[in-house]
């Protein structure tokens, strides 16, 4: 009766089981794309290698539900590297070629609102190695009292890599080192972290003049090949040496063409020549060929310093500077002292007066400055004084000096600026003495201290100066701690006084200074006034959008907040439903008196004809927001369960799946209870869809429900769609990929079997010591032009769609090439273990097919268990080969090319069980008829009968 029992439970396709299957965040990175690992327990040792400009594939494997969510991140590998602020969410980090600032520790976080996140990480580390530079220096001291010298020879080689590289010096084809050399030294110079190793020559002697080699290496890590560089060394190698046909000042007028030329005057072997210019680069239209730099029409923005550096990796380089100044005259300004020593503000008749005049010229020092008092040269007496240097003022500033002011002395100064000769303009300004030359005041129109405008608009502050003259106004901001101007500076200059803005926003509220320069004005304490800008900008209200779910005759709250808004206040609130304005709800007398900040909505019971949108616009006089509520009692989405242990059960031979789909209900209690699902299953890829209805009793949290999928064909996958009923009606739909997968490993050696219809092919993997690969493949993916009368037409089951594993022999194979393909580690639990599998060998030239068990004990030993060679016809046959691995193991199927291309090897369900292979076994092995030969098959509905007539006989 138990038996009849535990069949019928297995025939029922939906149950519900346990409670509480909510779990915290596991995860766990595994690592592919186009790395190399040097440990080979690398995911223990969380390291993970990989070469520059390769593909980088890390992947975060996570339990848990509700299914987490992943993000990496990482930390950065160097100081220019910020992967922290772009971080990925997907559980695949993929990574196109890498480079090496990439490297470093990166990290999955997943989490799912269960317990803490799960956080996993791994170090990847990138491998290059750059061509290595080679340096000379050569010294010469004096020995025994200059009686004869001894030049010493040092050959520096540098180069970038990780892991360090390896140097080896050669002269010729000779490998130096120095036991074998006396006048050889090899050394690593202090604090170079293994980047540099120099070979001394002592003493240099005449065989010592050859041809020197560094060669570096990383030891074909990633495959990485060894890099070297070969320096001749001769009697008269030395390093560059250069000359200028120009002064390393040159000064130039606007227009000219400039023509310097660097000279070589020594060097070899021959230095090579680069001009470079500081700041920035060459000025468009220059021309550098070798030692000659060419500027044709030059410009005051040309001016700045030109590099000419000579390299030949011998010594250090040679570099000559020209600094290039093209003359130039601008921005000319004045400044109006009053007595300093009476600390006056004020020009005043008796009292000493000091005119100041400044231009910006290139070269400063040059300039020539001369005075004008009403058109005519002034003339310096015991009352007028020129200078020049002036410590208080700029350098280069010239200053006309009144000592006791005379009403005589009232006119027009101009003020002269020129370069002597050159055909650069003069550059003037003038200044007024007079008794209405007067300090400025600055103040603000009345009614324009504060303004007042709309996020977007324009906006114009403004200050007034008096005075004469009257100076420029220079604009800042006072309220926030170093802030800036919308421009951008710090300090921004208006010669009218109004400081235009244009598209105002937000964060440009706050208080303004104008305050008067003080040149081309009084060079007294600066006069200020304040202006506050007050920007309206439309509310911001939450929630934006929002869904609230409810069981149908419960009451429903709804709030819209204002979260920020100038003004702060809610002006108006309007709320509609389905589009249709709602009368307003009562105010209450409290918030009558207040400054309202939200607006609510009761809904004393929700109904179907209450549910749907919502919506609430709030307005501040300046603009208005609105708050979205999607109001209903439909139901929460599904949780479909990722965790299920071997969901997938196949009969290959009959090219059908199952699988077990499991899920939670999300919030069932928050609505009304689910009555039923609506099951929807599609076939990738095609529009028909299969629909099924699965009823339920009284769904709780974290109750896991689960529903078996049964006839899937394989290799297909499929989109399910899982929708809850409720009194209410259909609630929220959820969908997922159903995928056919094989077992990634056996761990526990159960009786599973590779059919290899999954891409990650059960675990098992080429290795990386043969010739080639073993390959995957179908009769609907083959090559139309493979080579005839070798190969399998199908797989073991015969249809179209299945895939086996084969070798393809045809060129560039060559005779005794092998192909190994390796399956998982497995934990040895018992004494004997059975591998079966079925293999066709069919062509003239097939060769061997080997089955190998490696040995995980102390280190790796392989051993052959089985082989078979020649061609055993157009079928499909079984082998059972018995082994006893004396700890953790793997097998491996191996493939050796034959004679010719007609030697394709292929296998298919591979299995592995515990104990001793079936004792009786057709001789040769078991053949597996192909599709068409009429063998009979029993059909579904006849299997069903014996089942059904199985299970009355046992009720009797």
């Amino acid at each position: 009766m138990e038996v009849t029992c535990l069949l019928l439970l297995a025939l029922i396709p939906f149950h519900c089981r346990g409670q509480g299957v909510y779990a915290p965040a596991q995860a766990q990175i595994v690592h592919a794309g186009q790395a190399c690992v040097v440990k080979e327990d690398n995911i223990s040792e969380r390291v993970y290698t990989i070469r520059e400009s390769d593909t980088l594939v890390l992947q975060c494997l996570v339990t848990g539900h509700p299914r987490p969510q992943v993000r990496w991140t990482k930390t950065a590998g160097s100081a220019s590297d910020k992967f922290q602020e772009t971080s990925v969410f997907n559980e695949t980090l993929r990574i196109e070629r890498i480079a090496r600032t990439q490297g470093g520790r990166y990290y999955c976080k997943a989490e799912n609102g269960v317990g803490v996140p799960a956080i996993k990480s791994i170090r990847v580390d990138v491998q290059y190695l750059d061509e290595p530079v080679l340096t000379v220096h050569q010294t010469v001291s004096d020995v025994r009292g200059n009686f004869y010298q001894e030049k010493t020879v040092f050959l520096r080689c540098t180069v970038s890599s990780n892991p360090p590289a390896r140097f080896i010096w050669k002269r010729g084809s000779d490998t130096l080192s120095h036991s074998q050399d006396n006048g050889v030294d090899i050394y690593e110079p202090l604090y170079t972290q293994g980047e540099t190793k120099v070979l001394k020559l002592k003493n240099l002697r005449p065989q010592d003049y050859a041809s020197y080699t560094c060669q570096v290496s990383v030891r074909n890590v990633c495959g990485i090949p060894d890099k070297a560089i070969t320096f001749q060394l001769t009697n008269t190698t030395a390093p560059p040496a250069l000359k200028l046909s120009v002064n390393e000042t040159l000064v130039v007028n606007p227009g000219e063409n400039v023509t310097v030329q660097c000279l070589l005057t020594g060097g070899d072997p021959l230095p090579q020549l680069h001009w470079s210019h500081g700041p920035g680069p060459l000025p468009l239209g220059a021309l550098a060929q070798g030692g000659t730099l060419s500027i044709p029409s030059v410009q005051a923005r040309d001016s700045g310093y030109y590099n000419c550096t000579a390299t030949n990796n011998v010594g250090n380089p040679a570099k000559k500077t020209v600094n290039l100044l093209v003359r130039s005259l601008k921005n000319a300004t004045f400044q109006i002292t009053p007595d300093m020593i009476k600390e006056s503000e004020n020009i005043q008749l008796g009292q000493d007066l000091k005119l100041s005049c400044h231009v910006d010229a290139v070269p400063q020092e040059k300039v020539n400055y001369q005075w004008f008092k009403n058109g005519k040269p002034a003339r310096t007496s015991k009352r007028l004084l020129v200078t020049r240097n002036d410590p208080e003022l700029p350098a280069v500033t010239s200053s006309l000096e009144l000592i006791d002011l005379h009403f005589s002395d009232y006119g027009t100064y101009l003020c002269m600026a020129s370069f002597p000769g050159s055909p650069v303009p003069d550059l003037s300004i003038e200044v007024n003495i007079s008794s209405e030359t007067v300090p400025p005041t600055i103040s603000v129109p009345k009614g324009r201290a504060v303004v007042t405008v709309r996020e977007g608009s324009p906006a114009e502050l403004q200050c007034e100066v008096r005075g004469k003259p009257r100076p420029p106004v220079l604009w800042s901001r006072v309220d926030k701690e170093a802030a800036l101007l919308p421009s951008g500076l710090a300090l921004e200059e208006t010669p009218d006084g109004k400081l235009r803005l244009e598209n105002v926003s937000r964060d440009m509220s706050g208080t303004y200074r104008c305050q008067t320069a003080r040149y081309n004005g009084f060079n007294v304490r600066s006069r200020e006034a304040q202006v506050q800008l007050t920007v309206h900008f439309p509310p911001e209200v939450e929630p934006s959008s929002q869904d609230l779910r409810q069981a149908l005759g419960r009451p429903v709250l709804l709030r819209c907040s204002l979260l920020r808004g100038s003004p702060q206040r809610i002006a108006s609130a309007v709320w509609r439903f389905k589009g249709q304005l709602l009368p307003p709800p009562p105010v209450l007398p409290a918030a009558a008196v207040e400054t309202p900040d939200h607006a609510e909505l009761r809904l004393d019971a929700l109904t179907r004809d209450s549910s749907g949108n919502y919506e609430c616009s709030v307005s501040n006089d300046v603009g208005s927001a609105t708050c979205l509520f999607q109001v209903s009692a439909k139901a929460y989405s599904p949780e479909f369960y990722f965790d299920t242990p071997n969901p997938t059960r196949s009969h290959k031979l009959s090219k059908n799946y199952s699988y077990v789909l499991q899920w939670t209900q999300r919030e069932p209690d928050a609505v009304d209870p689910v009555l039923n699902y609506r099951l929807s299953i599609r076939q990738l890829n095609q529009h028909n869809a299969m629909v099924k209805a699965i009823p339920v009793r009284r769904v709780e949290k974290g109750q896991l429900l689960e529903y078996i999928l049964t006839d899937l064909r394989v290799p297909h996958s499929y989109e399910i769609r899982l929708t809850p009923y409720t009194t209410f009606g259909a609630g929220d739909m959820a969908s997922r990929i159903i995928h056919y997968t094989e077992p990634i490993n056996l761990p526990s050696l159960s009786d599973n079997t590779c059919h290899f219809e999954d891409e990650k092919i059960c675990g098992y993997t080429q290795d990386l010591t043969d010739n080639f690969d073993w390959t995957r493949q179908n009769a609907l993916t083959q090559n139309p032009k493979r080579s005839p009368n070798t190969g399998p037409p199908t797989d073991i089951s015969g249809t179209p769609e299945g895939y086996y594993m084969f070798i393809e022999t045809s060129r560039p194979r060559e005779l005794g090439d092998r192909a190994r393909l390796v399956s998982p580690l497995y934990n040895a639990s018992a004494k004997f273990y059975c591998v079966s599998f079925f293999y066709h060998m069919y062509g003239k030239h097939i060769g061997s097919l080997n089955l190998l068990v490696r040995s995980r004990n102390k280190g790796a030993l392989d051993t052959h268990a089985w082989s078979l060679s020649g061609n055993k016809g157009n079928v499909w046959q079984q082998a059972h080969v018995p082994i006893n691995p004396s700890g953790p193991f793997q097998i491996i199927f191996e493939g050796v090319r034959g004679s010719g291309y007609l030697g394709d090897i292929a296998i298919d369900d591979v299995t592995l069980k515990k104990g001793e292979c079936p004792r009786r076994q057709m001789d040769p092995n078991k053949v597996v008829v192909m599709p068409g030969s009429g063998a009979p098959r029993l059909s579904s509905l006849q299997l069903w009968g014996s089942m059904a007539i199985f299970l009355l006989a046992l009720q009797r």
